[in-house]
């Protein structure tokens, strides 16, 4: 398996500090904003910016919510395995509020689309965008776009984008 480095520790640290500083000119003091990561990957990258968003505004009360949806993915009954549902901890309503949803990758569509069904079960948003650390382009199935975008990348389906935090890097791989 071929693997190329998308994003390197230096550039990913570049691009975290830009979507926070886009989030607070679109959000200011986060008073009617919620942030929520999408399970299972999408929270690592969210802890990234409630981080880093809470010492950039000094504000240690962001509210921040971690939301799996797998019961509400179109997939569910058609998978070969049992899917295992990660934890969803959110403990506000969304009612009324701007809510932004993090996510690493954002590949089909597909995860968003099951995303905004279940956030439904919090309550009705004001509004919802969506930040992502990579945007997968051409390979959508479902119209869906983020506001937040880390980097977008031309992916063909035979290749896998691999966020490694522990590594601190992207990585685009070929099968």
């Amino acid at each position: 398996m071929n693997e190329k480095i998308i994003l390197n520790k230096i550039e990913l640290n570049i691009i975290l500090d830009r979507l926070c500083y886009q989030l607070i000119e679109s959000h200011g003091d986060f008073s009617n904003t919620v942030l929520i990561g999408l399970q299972p990957r999408g929270v690592l990258f969210a802890r990234k910016i409630i981080n880093k968003l809470s010492k950039i505004t000094l504000n240690k009360n962001l509210k921040y919510g971690e939301l799996d949806s797998t019961f509400f993915r179109d997939d569910f009954r058609r998978k070969k395995d049992i899917l295992k549902p990660s934890n969803t901890n959110i403990d506000f309503l969304v009612e009324n509020k701007r809510v932004v949803l993090i996510d690493d990758v954002l590949y089909t569509g597909r995860s968003i689309r099951s995303s905004l069904d279940s956030i439904g079960s919090f309550g009705r948003p004001k509004s919802i965008e969506l930040l992502v650390l990579i945007n997968r382009r051409f390979s959508r199935e479902i119209p869906i776009q983020p506001k937040y975008i880390g980097r977008s990348v031309d992916v063909i389906n035979l290749e896998r984008v691999k966020v490694d935090w522990g590594k601190k890097n992207v990585l685009l791989l070929n099968k």
